[in-house]
């Protein structure tokens, strides 16, 4: 399964769930502080909403969430073929959820990619320990 990844920053979190929640007829997949997922069927979308990254209603980045690893591992290289620069990050936890993935760098207009897979969807933790940030600074930059 893929689908579109669309990251949006809000103002407030609460209203933000309420307003999307209605519109694509879903609850939310997972809420943490500051953060919520949604995982819409129709159409098939990830919507990932983050309180206080930026101004509400900006876009925080776009990706695609792929099957698997080996999903991941193909886009990686057929876009390492096609020319375009990759960071990778192998075993991060990012946004509650342990993850393979890379960043595309170069688009037009600066806007941020990734292509993902969601190795275990709910650690509690990171690797420290800690409970895993849902920052800019720290996920999803």
């Amino acid at each position: 399964m893929s689908r579109l990844q669309l990251a949006l920053n809000v103002d407030d979190l609460e209203t933000s769930i309420a307003f999307y929640s209605t519109l694509f007829d879903t609850q939310p997949h997972k809420v943490r502080p500051g953060y919520a997922n949604f995982a819409v069927a129709e159409p098939p979308l990830k919507l990932v909403l983050i309180e206080g990254a930026g101004p509400g209603g900006s876009i925080n980045h776009l990706g695609v969430e792929v099957a698997d690893v080996d999903a991941v591992d193909d886009e990686l290289t057929r876009l390492a073929v096609a020319g375009l620069a990759t960071t990778e990050e192998r075993d991060t936890t990012c946004c509650y959820a342990a993850q393979d993935k890379f960043w595309v760098q170069g688009a037009p207009d600066a806007e941020r990619w990734e292509v993902y897979t969601i190795t275990d969807d709910s650690p509690e933790t990171g690797a420290s320990g800690d409970a895993p940030e849902v920052t800019t600074a720290t996920c999803c930059a």
